[in-house]
């Protein structure tokens, strides 16, 4: 694949005409050999050289010799095309019109799925918040001491907790 791409290279930069429609033919015969590969590398991988003959095929295809290739696309891909043409167009229009709908009801989906999520999120964590609150009963509450030094290690107040352990000199810098 290096040299017909390097030659196709020359053929854009030098503005040659016919080798710049050689290599284009090329391409576009190369393009639908891997397309159809695709399924027959499936179906009859398991002929004998089978491997062989494909990279026969490809070398028959490039060769400046043989311009297979040139005459591949002459006889058969040419012909077909344009025979088929309006029909490959209308196809291709009503693709890209289904495409466009699909991404975007895909999109307006997402977009429905994110925003339950995070409504789901922030109801869970006032929940979870909600629930810590009621974990305090008015009992638990009255029997703490006025002055009771704090026990626990809570996520949430870890700084508080850490300035209210600090003596009073550390917080002002030692003055």
């Amino acid at each position: 694949m290096l040299y017909p791409a390097y030659a196709s290279y020359k053929a854009v930069k030098t503005k040659n005409i016919r080798e710049y429609v050689r290599w284009m033919m090329y391409w576009i015969v190369f393009s639908l050999f891997m397309a159809t590969e695709t399924f027959t590398d499936l179906l009859i991988s398991w002929f004998p050289f089978y491997y062989e003959v494909k990279m026969a095929f490809v070398i028959w295809l490039l060769s400046p010799y043989t311009r297979g290739a040139s005459l591949l696309y002459r006889r058969f891909v040419h012909p077909t095309l344009a025979r088929k043409e309006k029909d490959i167009d209308a196809f291709l229009i009503r693709a890209q019109e289904r495409g466009y709908e699909t991404v975007l009801r895909f999109g307006k989906r997402g977009l429905n799925l994110a925003a339950t999520a995070a409504v789901q999120a922030a109801t869970k964590s006032q929940g979870a918040l909600a629930g810590r609150l009621r974990s305090f009963s008015m009992q638990d509450l009255r029997s703490l001491p006025d002055q009771a030094p704090v026990h626990f290690q809570d996520p949430l107040y870890l700084e508080e907790q850490q300035s209210l352990q600090q003596p009073l000199g550390e917080e002002l810098g030692g003055f």
